[in-house]
């Protein structure tokens, strides 16, 4: 009988600190739980963990249902569509039964073939050469992650970038393709994206300090010892991060400085990274901007997007020898069109844009300036440039989807204007977009602002808001991140038991643009998280759902956003669902010792030196303001032991402070995870899966038929 009982009600110990800032005191009872060097620290986290599997063991059966039915809507043994770079086809596999995917390369059959070979999982490849085999590399490690993979221009060596702890330090090794052994050259404690020069003779990577900001950009030389390697940029100013890569025109070694809402970059040629690199535009505070190379007429010159004295932003051409010279417009600035990124090609380029709340594309002629936008046929979608590596291609890939169009990889033949459909994603076992519905709508804030939601559904269970019907509400509203519309397999199988998904793009994300954004950070963040109660308002009093058919999910950022619509209206919700939750804010924030903290103070505001920052950000903080005497909704938070982005104390201290009023929370902390969680594909589908059947139960929705 013992072994039914419940493990007893986790405690964290109060250890009173006192936090003194700006002449106000405040006792943390649980500041003591961020030491995860402390045993004691780790045996609590092992009783929550204890404590949550237990609460939810009913539900291993549903999890069960929900793994196997992503599982089986997913075609296992599967390949991506080849990219052309060079004389080889580059293309990944996954295998029935394998967590992690295998990079493989095949020979162009005709050095004028653009058309990818469709493959088969069942067919052989001519001339296969598998690159790195994810499963061999994670063997006998509990976590593995590649953050860089790249091959030589020549397509005779690969580097590859891994991390097998989940705190984001990734070692970089070099592969002789031809014989398969490892060069001696071994770099440990990179950053992710590390880069070969034109010629394969050098490596350029970015090592991080203490804080976790990535604050130097180094260059190796292949064969040399890692001690001799060259420093090509340090950046000590701590709200900057730095970044460097090749321009795809191979003419250029770009480096990049930036802040949340200022940027420099530098550049040095490809074929002398020994000269000095010489900056583009010195940086202005307030000032962000980002260049491509081109050469029109003969001549090298950089477009250069800029949002000075241009909200939205504006794209010029200068001459790549004189880039601080004469600005000619390209595209002027247009309030509510926020220009986002141009990919420059031999003969014409690519602008990325959002219009109306959807990210769009349009093909840029150099000489006319002339933008013909690329369109589709739904309502929502998104789509995006990728996979591009070739400098002079006669077809752009691009990949696209929707909240009920699976993901599409499409190559658009730029001088007939046609879009060649390469692969859409398989799903099994029938599945048919027109059994599924999705529209926006709009709430009203309080302020009178017009929030988009997006809303998908499944049509079988009646019309959109005919009668009140389950709802899983997702928010983020930070760093002008956008929630696009796209499409997942596991969310399948909340449609198919009649959940209504809905994504709330409140401000502090990107959606309406820049402006967007603005309003929704720094002494105007609250907006974020009253946009998204007024959304969660507008479903109910609609007749779309009822609070007890409403669950809320938000991660890392917009854990921060679950946090705070716990505290300010509880009784819209049965559940709450918060992932790496930044629930501790103004303690983190307050902070510079604690990675990312500097380089934060230009989305959140520095607290340390500003008593109205500081006076603000306590005042909306949820670990700071959990309310007595509120019925709270159910709370599951996820972290991860080894995240260095949201460290796990926050959900911690924010779960222990939760318990002392008496609301109903979990705390489930991957041991060996980072930010973004379990590696491996079957592994994250588990995890997605204990998230699910938690959010059905609080919802009360039975299994599918």
């Amino acid at each position: 009988m013992t072994d039914n009982l419940e493990p007893p009600l986790p405690r964290a110990a109060s250890r009173p600190v006192i936090r003194r800032h700006h002449g106000d005191d405040v006792e943390d009872r649980y500041e003591w739980l961020r030491d995860k060097d402390d045993a004691e620290v780790i045996a609590h986290l092992e009783r929550e963990n204890a404590y949550a599997d237990a609460r939810t063991a009913h539900l291993e059966g549903q999890r069960q249902r929900i793994f196997d039915e992503i599982k089986a809507r997913t075609l296992e043994t599967d390949l991506s569509v080849p990219t052309r770079r060079g004389d080889w086809w580059y293309y990944g596999r996954t295998l029935e039964g394998r967590q992690y995917g295998i990079q493989c390369r095949a020979p162009l059959a005709d050095p004028d073939d653009w058309t990818p070979p469709e493959l088969s999982p069942d067919v052989a490849v001519p001339g296969e050469q598998v690159l790195l085999d994810g499963n061999v590399e994670a063997e006998g490690h509990d976590f593995f992650s590649l953050g860089s993979f790249e091959v030589t221009s020549d397509g005779t060596r690969m580097l590859y970038g891994v991390d097998v702890a989940g705190d984001e330090r990734y070692t970089i090794r070099v592969r002789d393709i031809a014989t398969g052994e490892l060069l001696p050259d071994e770099i440990p404690d990179t950053f992710a994206g590390a880069s070969f020069s034109p010629d394969g003779r050098y490596i350029v990577y970015t090592t991080v300090d203490d804080a976790w900001r990535p604050d130097t950009v180094w260059l190796h030389e292949l064969g040399t010892p890692v001690s001799e390697d060259r420093k090509l940029h340090h950046e000590s100013d701590e709200r900057y991060w730095v970044g460097a890569g090749f321009t795809r025109s191979e003419r250029y070694l770009v480096i990049e400085a930036g802040s949340s809402i200022t940027s420099e970059q530098w550049t040095l040629p490809a074929d002398d990274l020994g000269a000095e690199p010489r900056v583009v535009w010195p940086r202005a505070e307030g000032v962000e901007y980002d260049l491509s190379h081109a050469v029109v007429d003969g001549a090298d010159v950089f477009y250069i997007l800029h949002n000075q004295d241009a909200l939205d932003f504006e794209l010029v051409r200068v001459d790549a020898a004189e880039p601080a010279g004469p600005r000619e417009v390209v595209i002027p600035h247009e309030p509510g069109t926020r220009l986002l990124g141009l990919s420059t090609f031999r003969d014409w380029g690519v602008v990325g844009y959002r219009r109306e709340g959807l990210a769009r594309l349009g093909m840029l002629d150099y000489v006319s300036h002339d933008i013909a936008e690329i369109t589709f046929d739904e309502p929502l979608y998104s789509a995006g440039a990728g996979g591009n590596a070739e400098w002079a291609p006669p077809v752009l890939r691009l990949g696209y989807g929707s909240f009920v169009t699976p993901g599409t990889v499409y190559d658009y033949d730029v001088a007939r204007d046609e879009l060649l459909l390469r692969k859409r994603q398989p799903v099994l076992g029938d599945y048919d977009p027109a059994d599924y519905g999705q529209a926006r709508v709009w709430a009203t804030a309080d302020d009178g602002t017009q929030v988009p939601l997006s809303l998908v559904w499944k049509r079988s269970f009646g019309d959109l808001g005919a009668t009140p019907r389950p709802i899983h509400l997702y928010g983020y509203g930070s760093y002008e991140h956008s929630i696009e519309p796209g499409f997942s397999i596991a969310r399948l199988s909340e449609l198919d038991r009649g959940v209504v998904f809905a994504v709330a793009h409140v401000r502090g994300g990107g959606e309406m643009g820049r402006q967007w954004y603005e309003d929704g950070k720094l002494l105007a963040k609250r907006n974020s998280f009253t946009d998204f109660v007024a959304c969660a308002r507008h479903l109910v009093d609609a007749g779309y759902t009822t609070p007890e058919q409403m669950v809320a999910e938000g991660g890392s950022a917009g854990g921060l956003l679950m946090g705070a619509v716990a505290n300010l209206a509880p009784e819209l919700f049965a559940g709450i669902l918060a992932a790496v939750p930044f629930v501790d804010a103004l303690t983190t924030i307050l902070d510079p010792s604690l990675p990312l903290t500097v380089i934060e103070w230009d989305e959140w505001g520095d607290p340390l030196h500003d008593a109205e920052v500081y006076a603000y950000m306590k005042s909306y903080s949820p670990y700071e303001n959990v309310r007595e005497n509120v019925r709270y909704p159910r709370i599951l938070a996820v972290t991860s032991l080894n995240d260095t982005r949201v460290l796990y104390v926050e959900p911690a201290k924010w779960i222990a402070r939760l318990r002392e009023v008496g609301a109903d929370a979990l705390l489930k902390c991957e041991m060996v995870a980072g930010h973004g969680g379990v590696s491996g594909r079957y592994n994250s589908w588990k995890e997605r899966a204990y998230e699910l059947a938690w959010l059905f139960d609080t919802l009360g929705v039975a299994d599918a038929d």
